[in-house]
């Protein structure tokens, strides 16, 4: 087992905040699949993202970069230092915010984050968000490890904290990570400043707002398990049981909620061992009955992500997002980096400026509308589909379907090495895939 140094600071508690996390609904679910699980020899990322329910989520694509000796960074609330170089990504984020809830870099490496509590007390300063934290490591980490690295870095210097939503009332929580790339994934679990970490070489492995590392950890802060003995929640004695010793005694009801997706989550994992594909992940994000497709309480998945990760390097990784409310509802379309790839402005949420309510204080006293085009024609689609009007919304739901599953054979030939499309190509997919579905809305509307 690895331990990283890492300094050890307790983050003030607030009221406030502890109560918040009974009264606000929050949920995402994070799965990933390696072979042997897999049907293929990829990994298999996927993500929905759950936010209040009218938060718009935006994907940014935001080239590669250098930057002079000195800079600096400004993230949602705080400022970093920033590196020299920085790394193609695309991203699907809170249109609100700097960060992202899900993203990948152009060297393959898939990230995706989740709310958690613990008995860690949560920080009502402003810091890095978790979001925040999931930008950065994938703008300057070149392998899952890479990543996570500089998460654990960056918690180190700068911490966590923040409000995590657009609105007066602060909700703040701590964060966990699935981070991928092409040869294996990595669970990294956050408590404050403290952290475990576990990495998985196959097989197939999820999470849902709650810790799941118990004792096999194969990283950890150096200063978690003496912190945990002076708090007096762990013995000293026997295995250490990282979810275990950090889990509150008493779980808010959102958390036990997570509990049973995570086990469904597991259970359709399980049940599609060996023949897990990029398909298999959008019908499991899709699901309703295990409600990690979600809509309740004043939440719901806000957007989706489904990457394909290729063990053989010639071949590109893929990664399909929604931009969209409601994956069982939105079209999963395909971004491939390349030379010609390039901002989707569809997808691209209108900016305030100085004026922007994130940016004037106290934050979050007004509101403005941050609906992008696609989202606003897959709003008029969804009042169709849930209209009287059954026949016109079947019909779309058909284009929707259809549009994908383009989509999906495009890429499944092009994976196989049927077809080698120019860069340029491949590096517009995306871009020609939000067109056509912005144009299938704007035909329906006219």
């Amino acid at each position: 087992m690895e331990r990283w140094h890492e300094r050890d600071t307790v983050v003030p508690h607030s009221p406030q905040m502890k109560s918040s996390i009974h009264d606000t609904p929050c949920s995402c679910d994070c799965l990933v699949s390696m072979p042997p699980a897999s049907a293929i020899p990829a990994v298999i990322f996927a993500k929905n993202s759950d936010r209040p329910r009218d938060e718009v989520q935006e994907v940014v694509f935001v080239p590669a970069g250098t930057h002079p000796p000195g800079s600096r960074l400004q993230c949602t609330y705080i400022e970093v230092e920033q590196v020299s170089k920085t790394h193609a990504v695309i991203l699907s984020r809170p249109s609100w915010l700097w960060g992202a809830e899900m993203g990948a870099n152009e060297h393959g490496v898939c990230i995706g984050n989740e709310a958690v509590w613990t008995k860690e007390p949560v920080g009502e300063g402003e810091a890095l968000l978790g979001m925040d934290l999931l930008r950065l490591a994938l703008e300057r980490g070149s392998t899952a490890q890479e990543a996570l690295h500089v998460i654990t870095g960056l918690l180190e210097r700068y911490g966590q904290g923040g409000s995590c939503r657009e609105d007066p009332m602060p909700f703040c929580y701590h964060n966990t990570f699935l981070l991928a790339d092409r040869t294996e994934a990595w669970v990294l679990e956050t408590a404050g400043r403290l952290w475990a970490a576990q990495r998985i070489q196959g097989g197939a492995r999820n999470i849902s707002n709650q810790l799941s590392i118990g004792t096999d950890i194969s990283a950890e802060h150096p200063e978690l398990r003496s912190h945990a003995q002076a708090q007096g929640w762990w013995t000293g004695q026997g295995a250490f049981d990282f979810a275990q010793v950090f889990s509150l005694t008493q779980q808010p009801v959102r958390m036990e909620a997570a509990k049973a997706r995570f086990r469904a989550g597991q259970e359709l994992l399980q049940k599609w061992q060996g023949s897990i594909t990029a398909e298999v992940m959008m019908d499991i994000l899709r699901n309703k009955e295990s409600g990690i497709c979600m809509d309740s309480g004043g939440f719901r998945t806000t957007a989706s992500m489904v990457s394909i990760l290729p063990q053989d390097p010639t071949r590109p990784c893929v990664h399909f997002l929604t931009a969209t409310p409601d994956p069982s509802r939105s079209v999963f379309k395909p971004f491939i980096f390349g030379v010609g790839a390039t901002q989707a402005p569809q997808v691209l949420s209108p900016t305030f400026g100085a004026q922007d309510p994130v940016r004037t204080l106290p934050r979050f006293q007004t509101q403005v509308d941050r609906r992008h085009m696609l989202y606003r024609g897959q709003q008029v689609a969804l009042g169709l589909m849930e209209s009287e009007q059954q026949e016109q919304g079947q019909q779309l739901r058909q284009k929707q379907q259809d549009l994908e599953q383009e989509g999906l054979e495009a890429v499944r030939g092009l994976l196989a090495g049927e077809r080698t499309p120019a860069h340029q190509e491949l590096g517009g997919l995306f871009q020609a895939f939000v067109e056509r579905e912005s144009r299938a809305y704007t035909e329906l509307s006219t």
